[in-house]
């Protein structure tokens, strides 16, 4: 779930890895479906600075690649570097040097309230691989969610 900012806001990107790397917390606004169904477009995402060693598999961690974040499941370390996915795609992302990943997402604010993370259930994981290879389903899971956003301000 790629999280971007034109150039101007280049600044925004490097302020935040500044605050996480100095041990703070952020919040940012989750866009795209690629972390579908655990994170939806809209959700706030709390992310703080953990140290790599206490970043493990499951983990949603917030990575920089190419002067963009993105927010992922952390899948395995293979020595030095991290690989990541969303959850609902189908290929793993290139390896994250231990440096590119900043933090892990600590707390997903909905409009209902704020939930941990969740780890990906049988359930989840099938469902997240419909709304990958079934593009119908994934639009029509969106415009549910958009209602029930709406219908709950």
């Amino acid at each position: 779930m790629p999280i971007t900012t034109e150039a101007r806001g280049d600044h925004k990107l490097e302020l935040a890895a500044e605050v996480l790397s100095s041990g703070g917390t952020i919040r940012l606004r989750a866009f795209g479906t690629s972390m579908l169904p655990s994170i939806w477009p809209g959700d706030i995402l709390t992310v703080e600075h953990k140290p790599g060693h206490e970043i493990i598999p499951g983990d949603i961690a917030l990575v920089a690649r190419n002067r963009q974040f993105f927010i992922h499941r952390v899948i395995e370390k293979r020595n030095s570097h991290w690989i990541t996915r969303g959850d609902s795609l189908p290929q793993n992302d290139e390896p994250a040097a231990e440096v590119q990943v900043l933090g892990k997402v600590s707390l997903i604010h909905k409009k209902a309230g704020a939930v941990a993370p969740p780890q990906l259930s049988l359930f989840s994981r099938t469902l997240a691989r419909m709304l990958c290879h079934w593009d119908s389903f994934r639009t029509f899971a969106l415009r549910i969610h958009s209602s029930r956003q709406c219908g709950a301000e």
